[in-house]
């Protein structure tokens, strides 16, 4: 048993030593969440963890988030120790640039990180989100004795990440959605970058927890013997998540600096990391790991035996039940139905053959009606706001209620739903879309930055987009969101003018594997605009000429949303007068501008300089169309409370302001 307990130390030393000297290599980091962390880890991913070094991307591994990113070396240490594709080349490149060790894990550019994490907090909402994606996924494919998707979400997470609103959201939904297989670590090391957090943070974390129907366990984070037990009790627990405190010291092994915030976010120092390897009894130089303690670690062997057993368990699957298993590895590779395409242009079709006058909210709910039944994939949910953002469908079956349904009722949680929705893409099987107002994008923010940095395909639907909702006044009505969301790098953001462009636009977002999209759907109604052939099929390119004059144009006008109609009103008004307007409706701006160069003259001559942009949104994203030399009808100001149309004439959003504008020119 003595030996059990030095062999295991020693072994959790290993990542005290490499997280120590890689952050005085870097001479900057956070050297003591992954000390303190260190025994917790040693045992999870040891004895308990299901994953595959040599193929990271497995898809029933056990999923592990480190929620408190900045701890990134115990990320690395782990992926290192037990087989990853990361050697100690990369491990001395720790923050450096181009690296596979960024300062903060991120998504994609380390084989075995599972989220990029860094803001506090968002880590634990993506497992939230993995933990649903794990539950529902099995529900809709295992069958009796063929436990095909069956993995835990096992996340670390410290004081911040509990700090942290977010955590209060996500872990509240957590417990009512009964999610068993999610278990979290919480570092109780009562220290932050400020000093002992108990002059700021005095929760009772566990009656909290307790609160939201977890099941809470509690126990010192150095006793390998006691966190065993407690993971076997926490697998053993189906119908709740589970908290298990740990009790740790930040900056374990320091002789003079362990459980203060001097270990939290700097280098140790030269002197103190050779006290610390003195303390530790390491006595091997920065970066070396004797070969017995990487034989302790190394689960490149079980890691395939494991994947190896799951594929067998696959193929007598596939033989019981083919058309499932078909359809199971489909969604696993993200591969859309055969059929989607066609069906959704059949629908684009039919929607130009409509005079549907009604709002695109409206036209929104229409599309998930006709593509929902087509992509069982699809798994929408609305922050408390169902009735209004239109986002269910006659399909719609509640998780809450039912294991293997299509739709979240997130409640009043809209940072906490854009995070999950992350998770749930990042998961894999399925496409998440999340909805709420315009306005309330700006308490998810970060997450729906965090789901563009990762080039996730999340769908965030946003409705009431503009001043023209009216009567609730400038709480309730964007006017700068807009330019924030087309200004995130990876985001694509639709504004449709009627039903048409609508069904373009989700199936735009459907089709993009690359980033998220954001639509962006009006509560008032939007009359249905004619189309040719020619135009239709234009719409995808994201701006496309609605109303073209003879010759030249003297003028363009651009519009998008609910501003498209007064602009053709205004456009035809200036052509009965003889002058040469064109109207182009830009619904997409990022799509527009990957577009060819040929087709973005064709529609944007760069001889027209005489331009007005017309939006009901912050009026300076749109001189780059525009230029100098140009105008934009927008919103300067917040709004007002008050109806809708009352507003929209009084800030200049009618035919009659746009004509009075083009003809200001020549004033």
């Amino acid at each position: 048993m003595a030996e059990q307990v030095v062999s295991r130390r020693q072994s959790a030393n290993a990542i005290r030593a490499l997280s120590m000297d890689a952050v005085q290599k870097a001479k900057s980091g956070h050297p003591g969440a992954p000390m303190g962390m260190a025994d917790i880890a040693q045992v999870l991913w040891c004895d308990f963890l299901k994953h595959n070094p040599g193929d990271p991307n497995w898809f029933n591994r056990d999923r592990f988030v480190l929620s408190n990113g900045h701890g990134s070396m115990l990320m690395y240490s782990l992926l290192h120790l037990t087989g990853y594709d990361l050697s100690i080349d990369d491990l001395q490149q720790f923050r450096q640039f181009d690296s596979k060790t960024p300062g903060h894990p991120e998504f994609g550019y380390t084989p075995g990180v599972e989220t990029t994490t860094g803001p506090l907090g968002q880590g634990l909402a993506n497992a939230v989100g993995m933990a649903i994606a794990e539950k529902t996924l099995g529900a809709q494919f295992n069958r009796e004795n063929h436990e095909i998707i069956d993995h835990y979400t096992y996340v670390f997470a410290g004081d911040g990440c509990l700090m942290e609103g977010i955590s209060h959201e996500v872990c509240s939904l957590a417990g009512t959605l009964n999610l068993g297989k999610l278990v979290m670590f919480y570092d109780d090391n009562g220290i932050s970058i400020d000093g002992e957090v108990d002059e700021w943070f005095a929760d009772d974390t566990a009656k909290r927890f307790e609160a939201y129907g977890w099941q809470v366990l509690s126990v010192d984070g150095h006793d390998s013997a006691a966190i065993s037990d407690a993971i076997e009790q926490a697998q053993s627990e189906t119908s709740r998540p589970t908290l298990i405190s740990c009790k740790t010291i930040i900056g374990f092994g320091s002789p003079n600096k362990q459980g203060t915030s001097a270990t939290h976010g700097a280098p140790l120092g030269d002197e103190e990391i050779a006290a610390t390897r003195a303390a530790l009894e390491w006595s091997h130089a920065p970066f070396v790991i004797p070969e017995d303690i990487k034989q302790l670690w190394d689960a490149t062997e079980k890691g395939f035996t494991a994947e190896s057993a799951w594929k067998e368990k696959l193929v007598i699957y596939e033989e019981e039940y083919p058309e499932l298993a078909m359809e199971l590895v489909r969604r696993l590779k993200g591969q859309l139905p055969s059929y989607f395409s066609a069906k959704a242009d059949e629908y684009i079709a039919e929607c130009q053959g409509s005079d549907d006058n009604i709002p695109s909210r409206k036209a929104s709910q229409n599309c998930i009606e006709a593509y929902a039944s087509l992509l069982p994939e699809l798994i929408g949910g609305s922050a408390d706001l169902t009735g209004s953002n239109l986002t269910n469908w006659s399909g719609s079956s509640a998780i809450s209620q039912k294991a293997d349904g299509n739709y979240i009722y997130y409640g009043v949680r809209e940072f906490g739903m854009s995070a999950i929705a992350t998770g749930m893409a990042l998961h894999g099987g399925f496409i998440p879309y999340t909805a709420t107002f315009l306005i309330f994008m700006e308490y998810a923010r970060n997450a729906v930055r965090m789901s563009a940095l990762m080039k996730q395909q999340s769908i965030f639907v946003y409705t009431h987009d503009s001043i023209g909702q009216g009567e609730d006044g400038p709480t309730h009505q964007p006017v700068e969101q807009l330019a924030s969301l087309r200004s995130t790098p990876n985001m694509s953001v639709w504004r449709p003018c009627d039903n048409v462009e609508s069904a373009v636009a989700w199936k735009s977002a459907v089709e993009r594997q690359v980033g998220p999209t954001s639509l962006v759907f009006s509560r008032q109604n939007l009359p249905h605009q004619a189309r040719s052939d020619e135009q239709l099929q234009a719409i995808a390119r994201g701006a496309y000429i609605l109303k073209d004059c003879e010759g030249e144009p003297a003028v363009i006008v651009l519009a998008t949303g609910s501003e498209v109609a007064i602009s053709l009103a205004a456009v035809e008004t200036l052509q009965a007068e003889g002058i040469n307007a064109r109207l182009v409706s830009m619904p997409s701006v990022d799509v527009f501008e990957a577009q060819d160069a040929d087709y973005q003259e064709q529609v944007l001559p760069m001889s027209v300089r005489r331009r007005v942009a017309v939006e009901a949104a912050g009026v300076d994203y749109w001189r780059k169309f525009v230029g100098l030399n140009g105008k934009v009808i927008g919103m300067h100001t917040f709004g007002e409370s008050a109806p809708g149309p009352v507003l929209m004439e009084h800030f200049g959003f009618s035919a009659e302001n746009i004509v009075a504008t083009v003809k200001s020119f020549d004033a």
